[in-house]
């Protein structure tokens, strides 16, 4: 039995779940699982909805916290930790801990392995406490894993031995601890590095660079100037699955709000009209029937920069991540309406961040420093505005004190230490925007209660949350960092909240949206029509009498258009028909008194009829109202449906009737909840909605509709073919849930190259590869060199990455193939000359893989694959 305990394998007892982002790729998903699987690990496969089973999962392998199953993993209490903890397991042929590990960058020191040289011990056991509590590990040796030297000197044993191995461990002062755990934040180490540590050899008056801010950009402004497209010109897939409810309150106009809904729905998205039916809300108060009642709900709530921010970067993330994302406060925060506050040391993006910040707190923001200011923030105690201000008794604080007190909701203190701690080389620039929103907080400020409205799926979503921020707590983090809201949405549809009530002291909507606002105070386009009533859709601007006028007359030139129209038709008619009037009028008003007992419709049908029969075209339409059709709730791509093969009258016969029923047949280019297939195969057409995440069902879905003019449950039709399944080695299931939670990202900057003269043709092969988020290119004798040469050292010692050429056979196609290996070699690449089935393959699978047998070099038999 003790033989059998020592050969169990390393992760046998792991059951292992990945979360796919920009950092932790689809290619190094696949080959941590293989490594994980060698080593008895399980891992699991996301479900069919695209989520990962974290429920089953003892360990979740993210390098973020910005996916939408933290929160809840965080409650259940299952460990989130980074990529490199498989590593770094395997490497100690031992389970790592799990705390160095961890993707929260709450934990300012993961990733830090420390160990002390000349330390007193008492200092020592601070330090390494203080890491450990952090995030951070200790370790008493040094070794390769080590990153931190804490050292007074380069005297000691270690120094020298980290010299002489020419290790990585940085060798720093323990001053750069202290500064650390005073801020709360994670400081560049660069002034303190021995042999020559800058806060010793330079004053502290010195000039500091100021930092670049490149975590707030997209985040410095509630209200920004857009809308933005993707980074690179990227597939944008962020929306997959969401239906998004744009608020009122808005400060955009009509023409920007429909260009954001066409985006949404390019992404995968869906824009809708009520609280109800959204999971994504939208909005810039933090007050209305709209706000509360999403908020309420358990709704991803945020603002008009978040919306952006999710446009350019493609990648979901809280909108509690960044304090700008969320929606703003509409009346001043308490303590902040009669303060005065300028900035110093503080330039880019992070001084554009800090003036917004202010005024949205409710404080006034001046850029000169006068003696009525009361706080000057600032990021070194040096400058003509601090000598200032300490002559004129004005409080010196640097920005994490109007950071946490916009956290609080309230004007904090000044009698913490970090509020007024300044490191003696170091502009605290690099540290700003990574302070979170506390849900909590917000919740018993701005939308307390609700419970009586809220569904089973929001009173969970509600329990999930206390139980992750008791959590956080218990797992050591500060409790001024607060806690995340994750975005999981349950499928069933949330109660309606109670109407928002007033808070006391405020004033009315009405009166607050007249006032003047740096949103609203715009000057219009030139030429753009205002149109009245819509308030809340375009910024209110001062109007001239003479553009009243014009349209005012507009619209009652609008409401005379019908009988415009019927004079100039009357005007054209025949001589020999007679003008409109005498006897044909009378003889139209007796039919009129002899069918009035009969329905409208047939009332209107009987006119439509006379119309038609008098004057042989098709009468206007009528004015009575008609019934509208459903709205659309599913969209269909359909691929081998034969019943309208050379039918064309009966496939808009069906379409029609298919419309009736809230069903839209789309094309491929567009996105779709479902894909219509009488069985699996591996089209271009089956492959690019399976890349989407489409739920594949059997085309009898369309017959049940068409013959039975209902629609029948969807889940009695999802499409079963086990002899193609097993054909092409896959589970449609798990190809389907993979290709939701790979959101179109499965070869997320994959560069695939392809020959002109491939069998099948190469847009078919392009269609799938950019469906899949790949970088494709077609190869020719003198497309030149595309990848940049680079050697390993350039490369930072890392592996080389494989790049693909899909190819066939013939003469031309071969006589590519070693000027393409060359270019690959010159690159740091593993050039991989694969024929089509290996696309075809993965992404039928959903699974970026790899075996030899796709290779041409060695291969017995030649044939291309088919697209």
């Amino acid at each position: 039995m003790a033989e059998q305990h020592e050969k169990a394998p390393l992760l046998a007892d792991c059951a292992i779940a990945f979360v796919q982002s920009k950092q932790l790729s689809s290619q190094l998903i696949s080959i941590l699982s293989d490594v994980a699987r060698e080593h008895g690990a399980e891992v699991l496969e996301p479900d069919r909805q695209g989520k990962i089973r974290w429920k089953k999962a003892t360990h979740i392998i993210s390098n973020t916290i910005d996916f939408e199953e933290y929160t809840e993993s965080l409650a259940a209490m299952v460990p989130v930790v980074k990529s490199d903890w498989i590593r770094v397991s395997i490497h100690r042929r031992k389970l790592a801990q799990l705390r160095p590990y961890s993707p929260d960058p709450r934990m300012i020191f993961s990733s830090v392995t420390v160990t002390c040289a000349d330390i007193p011990t008492l200092d020592k056991e601070a330090i390494c406490g203080g890491v450990l509590a952090l995030g951070g590990m200790e370790s008493k040796d040094l070794n390769k894993l080590t990153t931190h030297i804490c050292a007074l000197t380069l005297e000691h044993p270690k120094c020298q031995e980290a010299l002489e191995k020419k290790l990585k461990a940085k060798i720093v002062l323990p001053h750069w601890f202290d500064d650390c755990f005073r801020l709360g934040k994670r400081i560049d180490e660069g002034p303190y590095l021995l042999p020559d540590p800058e806060v010793l050899r330079t004053a502290s008056e010195e000039p500091v660079k100021i930092p670049s801010s490149q975590q707030l950009e997209g985040a410095s402004s509630a209200v920004p100037s857009g809308p933005y497209e993707p980074q690179g010109g990227e597939k944008l897939v962020v929306f997959s699955q969401k239906k998004v409810l744009l608020g009122d309150d808005l400060p955009i106009n009509d023409s920007t709000r429909k260009t954001i809904g066409e985006k949404i729905a390019r992404g995968g998205g869906e824009v809708v009209g009520t609280v109800e039916e959204c999971n994504t809300f939208v909005g810039h108060y933090r007050d209305g029937e709209q706000y509360v009642r999403a908020s309420q709900m358990g709704k991803d709530v945020g603002n008009l920069a978040w919306l952006y921010y999710l446009i350019v970067y493609n990648e979901w993330t809280s909108p509690l991540r960044r304090l700008l994302h969320y929606p703003v406060p509409r009346e001043p925060l308490p303590g902040f309406k009669d303060l005065k506050i300028t900035l110093s040391n503080y330039g880019g993006e992070a001084r554009i961040y800090l003036e917004n910040l202010v005024t949205a707190a409710g404080a006034t923001y001046t850029r000169t420093m006068k003696a009525e200011n009361t706080h000057l923030i600032t990021a070194r105690l040096h400058s003509e505005k601090c000598e200032a201000a300490k002559d004129w008794n004005i409080e010196i604080v640097n920005h994490l004190w109007i950071e946490e007190s916009y956290v609080a909701c309230q004007a904090l203190a000044l009698n913490d230490d970090k509020y007024k701690a300044w490191p003696r080389r170091t502009n605290l620039g690099e540290v700003i925007g990574k302070t979170f929103l506390d849900e909590t907080v917000l919740r018993n400020l701005y939308y307390p209660g609700g419970e009586e409205h809220m569904d089973a799926a929001a009173k969970k979503k509600k329990r999930v949350a206390a139980a992750a921020q008791k959590n956080a707590l218990t797992m050591n983090l500060d409790k001024d960092f607060g806690t995340m809201q994750d975005s999981f949405m349950a499928d069933s549809s949330p109660a309606p909240a109670a109407p928002a009530t007033a808070k006391k002291g405020r004033k009315p909507k009405a009166a607050a949206a007249a006032a003047p606002t740096a949103a609203n105070l715009v000057t219009p386009a030139k030429g753009r029509h205002l149109r009245t009533g819509k308030e809340n859709d375009t910024p209110p601007v001062l109007s001239s009498g003479s553009r009243s006028a014009k349209a005012a007359a507009l619209s009652k030139l609008q409401d005379i258009a019908p009988d415009l129209a019927l004079y100039e038709k009357e005007k054209r008619r025949p001589l020999k028909d007679g003008v409109w009037g005498g006897k044909r009028a009378m003889d139209q008003i007796d039919k009129e008194r002899s069918t009035r007992s009969s329905s409208p419709a047939g009332h209107a049908d009987a006119d439509d009829d006379e119309e038609e029969e008098e004057t042989g075209e098709k009468s206007r339409p009528s004015k009575r109202p008609r019934l509208s059709l459903p709205n659309v709730t599913m969209r269909i791509c359909a691929t081998g449906y034969k019943r309208w093969v050379g039918n064309k009258n009966l496939e808009d016969s069906d379409r029609k009737k298919l419309r009736n029923l809230g069903v839209t047949l789309v094309q491929d280019t567009q996105p779709c909840d479902y894909l219509a297939a009488p069985k699996v195969v591996r089209t271009m057409k089956f492959l690019k909605c399976l890349a989407k995440g489409a739920e594949i069902i059997n085309t009898s879905f369309l017959d049940a509709c068409l013959e039975t003019n209902k629609r029948p449950p969807v889940e009695d039709h999802f499409l079963v073919d086990e002899e193609n399944e097993k054909k092409f080695n896959i589970n449609l299931g798990t190809s389907v849930g993979r290709a939701r939670a790979n959101k179109g990202k499965l070869l997320w900057n994959v560069p695939i190259y392809c020959t002109a003269d491939i069998k099948n043709g190469v847009e078919n092969f392009k269609a799938i590869a950019e469906a899949n988020g790949a970088i494709f290119k077609i190869y020719r004798a003198r497309s030149g060199t595309t990848i940049k040469p680079t050697t390993a050292e350039e490369d930072g010692g890392a592996d080389p990455d494989p790049v693909y050429l899909l190819s066939g056979t013939t003469p031309g196609e071969k006589a590519l193939w070693p000027k393409f290996e060359e270019m690959a070699v010159n690159g740091h690449c593993e050039p991989r000359v694969v024929n089509g089935d290996w696309l075809l393959d993965v992404a039928m699978r959903q699974e970026l893989t790899f075996d030899k047998k796709y290779l041409w070099k060695g291969q017995e038999e030649a044939g291309g694959g088919g697209a």
